[in-house]
């Protein structure tokens, strides 16, 4: 016995950095010769034995805090953001074009099912030292001195963890630095914020709770409440870019970037939950899922905010050429990414609507959205002072609403219904423009009040006044032309139906008056003052038509 407690005594002395297996096997034979004198009290020397040995054990459980905090100095270093990048799936990796400090780039919203992909748990603590530490952190608990052991393994582990988070590009920004920013620095920021809250829960967090549930294994110690502070400084810094961002201005572009900040915090809280799970950390989990809350609402209210912008924008730019209207393509656009996140917007419903479909919410909002920009269409078109322009205007820019919807998801949202009604105002306008642009020069052509040949021996007025007709013709012609030929029917189809449309009226009535009545003016001195254009030549101005070109350029 007293040759093993010379062993044991010898290990305590010499302290344990040199080998620790042996130093905590020494720390063993102490306690088992406290255990045997405590049961045999008869020994005349017991009290003296035990006191000697206590006060090695006293010593050794210093020495062993001593070697813990050594330990846990040496192996809480922060991570490098290459080694994190390692541990990501391919698709997610930086490529080498990418600056560090953007953090490995905006995760593409495109780039779907990056859930699934595989992370690598980073190695935080080399595993042939973990059972070290278990056994240390064992001894230590034993010996009453929880609290220190706590405090070592939090402010270490804190640390560690903070640094990895700084080194990364993770910073703590406030809702004033995020108002204060320009669009674009703040999407960059959103964009890596992303794709660190991924490194951050994929691989840091799951780490440090793999690693502390290691250390901790069988440990009467409270590991939960040890692990929530250690994190929380961390999680905070986190969570309040997001919670920052959620709370800054509302605008319409804000929309998909609060989608993506939405979309990764639904897609990690269930890895947050698993983390972070046992009451002490029921914070964090509340936390996350209050700002996955805070984003939806943001998105919805963003949402609701397009919809009233659109209907009342009030920008005065008139499109002086009838053409689409830049309010029109940028909500179309708009509502086509939209459709990027369908999956995404059906969650987002549901989390304040469960009672009815996401999809047919989908549809109403779609639907209102359409509905919106065709109001404040319809009072923009107001400001021309040419009806005609109105019809064209209004014409364009439905056709290009009815176009994009059907050549995007968004037409399964719609339906077919929606499509054939805004085909129908499309015609209709169509219609009223030739009805409104065309009806004078065409009255100028009718047979009836122009007389007939038969009249015209006896009176010399029908004569004087189909001259009238061909010159008024003419002129009203060259106005149309010169006017017209410099607005706008963006899609060639859609311009050679109008054309052909105009064509169809005016070119028969051109030539049944030409044909009624040419001869009256045939055999006057300057024929060609009166007739100046053939059909023909009719035909080939009106293929001018909607082209967008000044008059001035026609005539060379």
């Amino acid at each position: 016995m007293f040759a093993f407690e010379l062993q044991a005594e010898a290990a305590i002395l010499r302290g344990p950095h040199e080998d620790l297996e042996s130093y905590l096997e020494a720390v063993e034979v102490l306690k088992g010769i406290v255990r045997y004198f405590n049961s045999n009290k008869n020994f005349k020397s017991s009290d003296s034995v035990l006191t000697h040995v206590n006060n090695l054990l006293a010593k050794s459980t210093m020495k062993i805090e001593e070697e813990f905090k050594q330990l846990m100095s040496t192996y809480s270093k922060a991570i490098e953001p290459d080694r994190l990048f390692d541990c990501l799936p391919k698709s997610m990796r930086p490529t080498k074009g990418d600056q560090e400090a953007d953090g490995g780039g905006r995760s593409d919203h495109q780039s779907k099912g990056l859930e699934t992909a595989i992370y690598r748990t980073p190695t935080l603590i080399p595993p042939r030292i973990l059972p070290l530490m278990n056994d240390i952190a064992q001894q230590l608990v034993q010996a009453g001195n929880q609290q220190s052991c706590y405090k070592i393994y939090r402010d270490s582990r804190a640390s560690a963890l903070e640094m990895s988070l700084r080194k990364l590009g993770v910073e703590k920004l406030s809702k004033d630095d995020v108002q204060k920013m320009q669009w674009e620095a703040l999407e960059a920021k959103i964009g890596n914020w992303i794709h660190f809250m991924r490194i951050a829960v994929k691989l840091l967090l799951a780490g440090e709770r793999k690693i502390c549930d290691q250390i901790f294994d069988g440990v009467n110690f409270n590991k939960g409440h040890c692990f929530a502070e250690l994190t929380a400084n961390s999680v905070l810094t986190l969570f309040s870019f997001g919670d920052a961002v959620a709370k800054s201005k509302r605008s319409p572009e804000k929309l998909f970037v609060l989608l993506d900040m939405y979309e990764v915090m639904r897609e990690l809280q269930p890895e947050i939950d698993e983390i972070f799970e046992g009451k002490p950390c029921t914070e964090m989990r509340e936390a996350a899922s209050s700002l996955t809350k805070r984003l939806a609402q943001t998105a919805q209210e963003t949402f609701a905010d397009f919809e009233e912008a659109v209907e009342k924008d009030a920008s005065k730019t008139i499109v002086q050429d009838g053409t689409v209207h830049p309010l029109t393509s940028y909500v179309i656009n708009y509502v086509k990414f939209l459709f990027d996140y369908q999956s995404t917007l059906k969650l987002l419903f549901l989390e304040f609507d469960s009672g009815t479909e996401a999809e047919s919410q989908l549809a109403a909002v779609t639907t209102r959205i359409m509905q919106a920009l065709q109001n404040n269409l319809d009072g923009k078109s107001k400001q021309y002072k040419d009806p005609a322009l109105t019809y064209l205007f209004l014409m364009n820019n439905v056709h290009y609403m009815v176009r994009s919807v059907r050549r995007s998801e968004a037409k399964d949202i719609l339906g077919d219904d929606w499509i054939q009604r805004h085909r129908r105002i499309v015609q209709q306008n169509a219609n009223q423009y030739k009805r409104v642009a065309w009806a004078k020069i065409l009255q100028t052509l009718s047979v009836q009040g122009a007389g007939s040949s038969g009249d015209l021996s006896s009176s010399g007025v029908s004569r004087a006044m189909i001259k009238e007709r061909f010159k008024s013709f003419n002129m009203q012609f060259e106005e149309l032309h010169a006017k017209q030929s410099q607005w706008i029917v963006p899609d060639q189809e859609l311009r050679e139906s109008l054309r052909l449309a105009v064509a169809e009226v005016l070119l028969p009535a051109y030539r049944s008056f030409i044909k009624r009545f040419g001869n009256l003016v045939e055999n006057n001195k300057n024929p060609q003052k009166y007739v100046r254009y053939s059909p023909e030549a009719v035909d080939q101005l009106l293929g001018q038509f909607f082209e967008g070109q000044q008059w001035a350029e026609q005539k060379r």
